[in-house]
């Protein structure tokens, strides 16, 4: 495929990163010529220097073959611009990245197709509703739903109190039917286990399982169950009042955002919960505000050092539940190694979700794991699909993959080495980027 990439930020590199790995025909363009001279020297791929609402520009890139033309520079109109001209000039499907939500709204989406503008992306709402979705329990790093709950993904840091501390996956101690571990993370390091692998105190595990079996898996990694009613969110930005909007009615949040201006602008879009003018970093006032018994602290100011350390303020204040937008991903292993609970990056989100559009029409959906190049992707099972004839075990599948489970007609199954797949079951596969093209040809 003929991909190009109009802005060389952190979403358009960490987009080209991913693509060259499979192989695909990449064109970064972007006006800074040390940036593109950086990622042209790591990365296969072709850069030029100029202008994304350049029509010379555009051609010079080979826009009129392009199958996908991409534009996430940090202006919205620039985006919206570049993708309009290369529709025109012959681009089979363009996307912009955008940061305005009205322009996602159903009556706008047709208006902005019909100018050439196919897909839209909003990285802050997506942002928002990842913390949402964290914050379904306390005990949970992650939780990724598939088909209405039918599976869920679930990540867990795992202390030396759980039961399944130590104990070898060949020892079959670890099989049953009722959750299945898809990968570990250890320090720096993602393992997808074998049988001699066992997991160890401080690893991030992986697990898919389903809701019904969501008990047995927190007793067996030894976690405690805390509702989360109140929150405390340090930053007024827009992924900030995102999350307060799509916050259910059972949970309460008070705002602190220093900016006095901001915060009369956010009163009338958070209504219904508290709007403090003050420093989140000022320990007292977490005290005055009541930190030590608030269930979750998340913070989402623009600054991703201010983040960490709020983070780690508040659990030293005993806050069980921590969340942190961190933008600079040479910052996220460190984040993870200081226990902070939930990270959040909006440009990795973003590319995730762009990465899909480069993907076989059996893929339903793809996420990525934070500062890892493994995968998590869920694929239907076409008709007359390779993965259909025999049981998992009986294919040559790559070390890389690891398959987590099925859902056929609704249901959830977890995967064992003699599972065999119908068509239309939607399975869900984890894998390294690098083994993305090797598992699609098994569901293609």
């Amino acid at each position: 495929m003929r991909i190009i990439i109009a802005g060389a930020g952190e979403v358009g590199s960490h987009l080209a990163k991913i693509l060259t790995r499979e192989n695909h025909d990449i064109i970064l363009l972007d006006e800074d010529s040390k940036r593109l001279h950086h990622i042209a020297e790591t990365y296969d791929l072709m850069s030029v220097e100029g202008s994304a609402t350049s029509i010379k520009d555009l051609v010079k890139c080979g826009v009129k073959k392009a199958d996908l033309f991409i534009a996430v520079t940090p202006n919205e109109s620039v985006n919206t611009t570049a993708c309009m001209l290369a529709a025109k000039l012959g681009a089979k499907k363009t996307l912009a990245r955008i940061n305005n939500y009205e322009y996602l709204l159903a009556e706008n989406k047709e208006f902005f197709k019909n100018l050439g503008v196919q897909s839209l992306i909003y990285p802050e709402m997506l942002a928002a509703k990842e913390i949402v979705k964290s914050l379904k329990t306390s005990w949970q790093r992650i939780n990724i739903s598939f088909e209405n709950d039918a599976l869920v993904l679930v990540g867990i840091k795992v202390r030396n109190n759980a039961p399944i501390i130590n104990q070898q996956f060949q020892t079959g101690f670890l099989d049953h039917a009722r959750f299945r571990v898809v990968a570990m993370k250890r320090k720096t390091e993602t393992i997808i286990p074998t049988g001699t692998d066992k997991i160890l105190d401080g690893d991030i595990v992986y697990f898919i399982t389903k809701n019904e079996n969501l008990e047995f898996l927190r007793e067996q990694t030894g976690k405690e169950d805390r509702p989360i009613k109140d929150i405390l969110v340090m930053g007024g930005s827009r992924i900030g009042v995102k999350a307060i909007q799509y916050l259910p009615d059972k949970i309460n949040a008070k705002i602190l955002e220093i900016n006095h201006d901001r915060c009369l602008n956010i009163a009338d879009k958070t209504k219904g919960h508290l709007i403090i003018c003050g420093d989140g970093r000022d320990l007292e006032l977490l005290k005055e505000e009541g930190i030590s018994d608030t269930d979750a602290f998340v913070a989402v100011t623009g600054n991703s050092e201010t983040n960490i350390l709020a983070c780690l303020a508040a659990k030293r204040f005993g806050v069980i539940k921590t969340i942190a937008e961190i933008e600079n991903l040479d910052y996220i292993p460190l984040a993870q190694s200081l226990d902070i609970g939930t990270i959040i990056n909006k440009k990795l989100i973003a590319a995730n979700h762009i990465h899909q559009l480069t993907l076989d029409d059996s893929v339903l959906n793809i996420r990525s794991l934070h500062s890892s190049d493994a995968q998590i992707i869920e694929f239907e099972v076409q008709p007359k699909s390779k993965i259909c004839k025999g049981r998992i075990r009986d294919h040559k599948i790559p070390s890389g993959v690891n398959f987590g489970g099925y859902i056929r007609e609704g249901k959830g199954f977890i995967c064992s080495g003699d599972t065999t797949f119908n068509t239309g079951d939607k399975v869900i596969v984890f894998c390294f980027v690098s083994d993305i093209p090797k598992i699609e040809s098994f569901f293609n």
